[in-house]
């Protein structure tokens, strides 16, 4: 059973995932995309006197990487902690159907839930990992019982509490 949940899972993700070829990218461009991790708030001079580039040449590669897709944006990075949102949850869902129109339904329901930081489909015994960010458990268990449990096409779900984060790539 769970063999045929796995295959059925990864043909629903073949069929919606986005076909792209990635992005061919030199030295140059490789040095431009780990700067603008480092700084996204860098002026081009800068960014230019630090992949060794002159100021044009180094504007026109940002504005390809930008338009092709391998920058999606700039944005600050904000403490969740500050802001009182240190408790992390991540919880399984499994859907009750998972046709591509549930599939659907249930992918733009859970973009309109602003505790989501993420979410993931998977090819697994479940089919979506979401991860909840609230200031505590109370109000996580609210957000699971007002909102998660809601969604459309939810059979059932299982979370796990994050007891400490040792890596976090967004900050």
């Amino acid at each position: 059973m769970i063999h045929s949940d796995l295959s059925s899972s990864y043909r629903q993700f073949n069929r919606m995932a986005k076909r792209t070829d990635p992005v061919i990218l030199d030295d140059y461009d490789r040095k431009i995309v780990a700067a603008l991790r480092e700084d996204g708030r860098m002026s081009v001079t800068d960014l230019a006197r630090v992949v060794g580039l002159s100021k044009t040449p180094c504007q026109v590669r940002l504005r390809r990487l930008t338009q092709s897709g391998v920058i999606r944006g700039f944005r600050a990075v904000i403490d969740p902690v500050a802001l009182g949102l240190d408790h992390v949850a991540f919880t399984e869902v499994k859907l009750s159907d998972t046709r591509e129109q549930a599939l659907r339904e249930f992918n733009a329901a859970v973009q309109r839930i602003p505790e989501v930081e993420e979410c993931h489909m998977l090819a697994s015994h479940f089919d979506y990992l979401l991860k909840v960010r609230t200031r505590d458990i109370h109000r996580y268990r609210a957000v699971l019982g007002e909102k998660l449990s809601s969604l459309p096409h939810v059979s059932s779900t299982s979370t796990y509490v994050a007891m400490e984060t040792v890596k976090d790539a967004s900050s």
